[in-house]
């Protein structure tokens, strides 16, 4: 009889344990982390730091009134315009890189100076060249994004393997089809990571140009409320943001998947 509800205890406990594993790590983590943000902000009474439940309702205030929608489709023309030039130059300039040493030779360093130089420095002089307008915030995207992209790319197609490139050209492939037939499927893991990385920094070069050079979109919001001390203000935009970035990383996550579906799933990364 010990036995049996020894066993019986030991079933209960594998069971509790494979139903916690069973929890969506991420729901989970971000309930945990809004607890402790509701809790910090009832324990420390400061009005730099509002409870969750302050900024939320805050949230709805502003988006009832259309304040939070007509400045999100601003931004969010602002950061596909940015991205999608940045994607544009980050794979072409890349491939080109790493195919060929004399263009890696050539443009490297500026590659490697540009993405190590703050990249809002170069506001002032956008602002100069193309006005006070959605151009000059698109060009702080493009500086913000690209060359990270750019980087990730070059160094995706430098280590394709040669021999898929040898066994390519014996069967008598041309340069172009080496490149879209066997070095791009096998570089895709790679490239999409920096595909990830640079749309992280679009987001962000899109709320700096918009704060520092038009004054439009969330980033107009986000200084308006900062000029009048409104945390909640402040905080609940920010939610906004946070919120665009998670869906375009989830976006590309979802593109990533579709081209590199073709891999072993221990190839991709896949958990």
């Amino acid at each position: 009889m010990s036995a049996l509800a020894q066993h019986r205890g030991a079933a209960a406990r594998a069971r509790r344990r494979l139903s916690w594993r069973r929890l969506p790590a991420a729901p989970v983590s971000l309930a945990a982390a809004g607890a402790i943000w509701e809790s910090v902000g009832h324990l420390a009474g400061a009005s730099f730091f509002p409870p969750l439940s302050t900024v939320l309702a805050r949230l709805v205030d502003m988006a009832s009134s259309g304040l939070i929608f007509s400045s999100l489709r601003d931004s969010l023309i602002n950061l596909a315009l940015g991205f999608a030039l940045s994607l544009i130059g980050g794979l072409v300039i890349g491939v080109a890189m790493g195919r060929f040493r004399k263009v890696e030779a050539a443009l490297g360093v500026y590659v490697y100076a540009l993405l190590t130089a703050p990249s809002l420095v170069f506001a002032p002089i956008f602002f100069s060249l193309l006005g006070e307008g959605r151009g000059s915030i698109v060009a702080v995207v493009v500086m913000y994004a690209m060359f990270v992209m750019i980087i990730n790319t070059a160094s995706a197609i430098q280590g394709v393997p040669a021999h898929l490139v040898e066994m390519a050209r014996s069967y008598g492939a041309g340069e172009g089809r080496v490149l879209l037939s066997v070095m791009l499927p096998a570089a895709a893991p790679m490239i999409m990571a920096g595909v990830r990385l640079g749309v992280g920094r679009a987001v962000t070069g899109m709320i700096n140009g918009e704060m520092f050079i038009a004054v439009v979109g969330l980033g107009r919001v986000v200084t308006q409320a900062g000029g009048r001390f409104d945390s909640a203000s402040v905080l609940a935009v920010l939610l906004v943001i946070i919120a665009v970035a998670l869906s375009a990383v989830a976006l590309v996550q979802a593109v990533d998947r579709r081209i590199t579906r073709w891999m072993p799933r221990t190839s991709r990364g896949d958990r």
